[in-house]
């Protein structure tokens, strides 16, 4: 069993939400039904990217680590191609 932590973006404004689950795509329906109060005013969500963990406390730590300034800076960085191609194409900041 695989615990995953998230990083979903918002179509409406850009900004990004980190998150944690052990079932990745009933959360992630949560969110776009707006079931998540921290996001709800910010649908729709994309999913960006994601990474599994053996363990929910792995998950946890993950999770904390990459919502720091730090680590914002690395899924920047990972995501690199991405934002290029959604800048090309006109869609977002």
């Amino acid at each position: 069993m695989f615990f995953y932590v998230y990083v979903l973006e918002s179509l409406k404004d850009g900004d990004r939400y980190i998150g944690y689950t052990k079932y990745l795509n009933r959360r992630i329906k949560e969110h776009q039904k707006g079931y998540n109060f921290a996001t709800k005013f910010r649908l729709p969500f994309k999913l960006v990217y994601f990474e599994g963990c053996l363990n929910e406390i792995d998950a946890k730590r993950r999770e904390h680590y990459l919502k720091t300034t730090q680590s914002r800076r690395f899924i920047g960085l990972r995501l690199t191609q991405y934002t290029k191609a959604k800048t090309a194409l006109g869609i977002g900041s």
